[in-house]
């Protein structure tokens, strides 16, 4: 009597192909990589190299770099401008990130939870493109408008204070020591508050509408509603909203050259423009970028820290 012993399944026939086939499958994603993987490359990793190998020379631009190991480094940490740069870019942050997060939140609720259902959408729509209008404009055009909103002699709203007897309150917005930085932070919360509410309003979107119809059956109000539903369900759009505004507070560049130029007497600049500044007028590249390095390195370390932090809140959400 002859027996048969056949091949158990999976054992040889079935697993080696499926193996392949995840194989096969893992490799097949590579070609779809590569394109991005190669555009990093060439447009982020390669210049960061180079900025970082450029930080540790001496070298105007041309003629050949000289090596100076950290000496632009030891320099930044004794240069009064650079940590002026970064008080400045505190600033910045509470009026791009701080100040828009918050009116945005709330103008975003209340266009969708009180207007949006006492008018027809097509208001809330009107409303949110106001708001986001600012977003679309080139900053040239928004820095030309703003600088002839403020110019101390023919400047509509010095001219409107005058006409109204105010004299005393028609000042030199931009040119003036003690209100230059905080006229240039009301422009960038007028820029930046459009962003938040777009992006809370598509969040709103998501929200189950029952809970809010239960909420106000049960007799909550408004505030009630905002404070136990709003603010807990569109958390992850908030943690968003609040790294991409940071990177774009710590790195501003344009309103800044356009409307003060880091001026009067540096009040006004951040690094990004303190960089450019020496980039450029001033032919010291190697210290220029010293200070380019410092921005991006302290730019992925807020980035890694408010990514840790949304990872944590989700985990302890049980998400």
């Amino acid at each position: 009597m002859t027996t048969t012993v056949g091949t158990p399944k999976g054992a040889s026939g079935g697993a080696t192909p499926r193996r392949r086939r995840r194989r096969g499958g893992r490799l097949s994603y590579w070609p779809y990589l590569l394109p991005g993987g190669v555009l990093f490359a060439g447009v982020i990793l390669v210049p960061f190299v180079m900025n970082i190998y450029f930080s540790m020379t001496k070298w105007a631009g041309i003629g050949d770099p000289k090596w100076i190991g950290l000496k632009n480094y030891s320099r930044l940490l004794q240069d009064d401008t650079f940590w002026l740069s970064f008080r400045n870019s505190v600033a910045m942050i509470v009026a791009m990130v701080v100040v828009p997060t918050i009116l945005g939140l709330l103008l975003a609720s209340v266009l969708f939870d009180y207007l949006g259902r006492r008018f027809p959408g097509r208001v809330a729509s009107i409303l949110r493109a106001t708001y986001y209008l600012p977003q679309i404009l080139p900053v040239a055009v928004a820095g030309i408008l703003w600088g002839w909103i403020l110019n101390p002699q023919t400047g509509a709203l010095n001219v409107i204070l005058r006409r109204i007897g105010l004299d005393s309150l028609a000042l030199n917005w931009l040119g003036d020591t003690k209100t230059a930085l905080p006229t240039v932070m009301l422009v960038m919360i007028w820029v930046q508050i459009g962003y938040p509410v777009v992006i809370f309003m598509a969040a709103l979107q998501r929200v189950d509408p029952e809970l809010y119809e239960a909420a106000e059956l049960d007799g909550a109000g408004w505030a009630a509603r905002f404070r136990a539903i709003t603010l807990p369900q569109i958390k992850p759009e908030t943690f968003v909203v609040t790294l991409t505004c940071t990177i774009a507070a710590l790195k501003v560049f344009g309103p800044i050259y356009v409307l003060t130029k880091g001026g009067p007497e540096n009040t006004t600049n951040v690094p990004s423009y303190f960089s450019y500044q020496n980039f450029f007028p001033k032919s010291q590249v190697g210290y220029g970028a010293a200070i380019a390095t410092v921005l991006t390195l302290i730019v992925i370390v807020v980035a890694a820290v408010f990514m840790r932090a949304q990872a944590a809140t989700e985990r302890k959400e049980g998400r």
